[in-house]
């Protein structure tokens, strides 16, 4: 699944930064109309707030150098973007120096989205709800791939048609792994059947068809961010080298030994109903958004978002968009990579592979899928001084978005690991910029530590 660009804008450091211009906008507010549907499509949300949030355990922020006046207005931040109604659920875990100084929920996993009626059964969404990641889950995948690199199982350097033979036709001879982690491979375009439901555990028309496509351009060359088809591809390139499935290797090599419930590809049947929905939120898309994201997510919107929701998606494997988890757990897993790749005592990767999987391949520049300035590592989304899905002043910030705005991360100068889930799927809406400014909060309510004392 893909992030689209009312996830980003310019974020720039002092008084002239386009996040305050915009702050200081005021926010249009377009009333509900009897009788009729709501054009924005948004959730309803009850009078009484508290009755729809869920609260962890939280330690003292003064412990690790922050305040609670401080934490408070992170959530004011939340609460804020939950009362425009475009998403129905918004999860938030954040940690500093590891511990958690805010875990919380609010609003329905089910029952509240803009197509269901006003008295319909509701489910309440928990810290402990799990919801799908969309394209956040590309930063999972590059976990396992820089895992058996760390082994010596692949090489980033390889090219895909050393695993996979038959690749390398149509002019793809020259792409390599690492052209797939930091979206330079040239084809940014995927073929149906990387997302046809009934076929998502048939390797070989997979295999077949991301085979037959033909490159946009020469690898290495041009940014444009790969939806679906780098993580079909890294999904059967794991399945060669280690001679099981990606969710086994992920299951047995990280998530087991560091005791997470979630956190992979899919979940089983059983757990089905307990992942939350996913709903089509915020008012209709003109073109030629509307065209760019058709390009992008490969169908409309609307169909992106009933394949997020429907079982043959949540029980398979796509490496690129469907990893399910809690804001709690995608927070713990940025955890350990801030510590350089350990957990509890637990080591999943060595810190030199974390480092390199978070180096810049790049300095800031248009991603030509997009359409906005971005910098990617190795598999991850990187922020920056000026503009930066991160807030300002990130410049060493890893992290990943995920269709339309979820987002975690790992701040090592702030020493802090966070998980944002959201389950709305607007392309945009009037609090989007209250949506950017909850990681403007959360930097500004987090002194950066000298490295000397951390």
């Amino acid at each position: 699944m893909q992030a689209h660009p009312a996830g980003v804008t310019t974020i720039t450091r002092g008084r002239s930064s386009l996040m305050h211009l915009m702050s200081s906008i005021p926010k249009l507010s377009v009333p509900r109309l009897p009788l009729v549907p709501d054009i924005m499509r948004r959730a309803r949300i009850p009078a009484d707030l508290e009755s729809v949030t869920t609260r962890g355990a939280e330690a003292d922020p003064t412990h690790v150098g922050m305040t609670a006046d401080a934490v408070e207005r992170v959530w004011d931040a939340v609460v804020d973007v939950y009362r425009g109604g475009a998403h129905p659920a918004i999860q938030l875990c954040i940690r500093r120096e590891g511990q958690v100084v805010l875990q919380r929920s609010i609003g329905h996993a089910a029952g509240n989205g803009p197509d269901d009626k006003a008295d319909a059964p509701k489910t309440l969404a928990t810290i402990d709800t799990p919801f799908c990641l969309c394209s956040a889950s590309k930063a999972v995948t590059a976990i396992v791939v820089h895992l058996l690199a760390e082994r010596g199982q692949l090489s980033l350097d390889d090219k895909v048609a050393d695993h996979i033979p038959e690749f390398g036709r149509n002019g793809k001879a020259g792409i390599t792994i690492g052209h797939l982690l930091s979206h330079r491979a040239g084809i940014p375009r995927h073929p149906a059947a990387t997302m046809d439901l009934d076929r998502l555990d048939d390797r070989d028309a997979l295999v077949h068809a991301f085979s037959e496509a033909k490159p946009d351009s020469a690898p290495g060359t041009r940014l444009a961010y790969h939806a679906v088809m780098g993580g079909a591809i890294l999904g059967e390139i794991v399945h060669r080298v280690a001679g099981r499935s990606i969710r086994d290797v992920l299951s047995a090599e990280v998530l087991d030994p560091l005791g997470f419930r979630w956190t992979n590809y899919g979940v089983d049947p059983l757990d089905v109903p307990t992942v939350g929905r996913s709903y089509r939120t915020g008012p209709p898309t003109p073109p030629p958004l509307s065209t760019v994201l058709n390009r992008i997510l490969g169908t409309s919107l609307e169909e992106t978002v009933r394949k997020i929701n429907d079982p043959r998606f949540l029980t398979g494997v796509v490496p690129s968009g469907n990893v399910v988890t809690n804001a709690d757990e995608f927070s713990l897993l940025f955890e350990m990579l801030r510590r350089g790749g350990e957990l509890g005592g637990v080591r999943v990767l060595r810190p030199e592979t974390v480092a390199n999987a978070v180096r810049s391949e790049s300095p800031l520049e248009v991603d030509y899928s997009l359409g906005v300035p971005l910098r990617y590592g190795k598999g991850f989304m990187l922020g920056e001084k000026q503009f930066s899905l991160f807030g300002p002043d990130t410049e060493n910030v890893f992290g990943h978005l995920g269709f339309s705005n979820i987002l975690g991360w790992a701040d090592p100068d702030r020493a802090l690991s966070v998980g944002l889930i959201t389950s709305g799927k607007p392309v945009y809406y009037p609090e989007v910029f209250g949506f950017l400014g909850i990681m403007r909060h959360i930097g500004a309510a987090a002194p950066k530590i000298e490295r000397n004392s951390r």
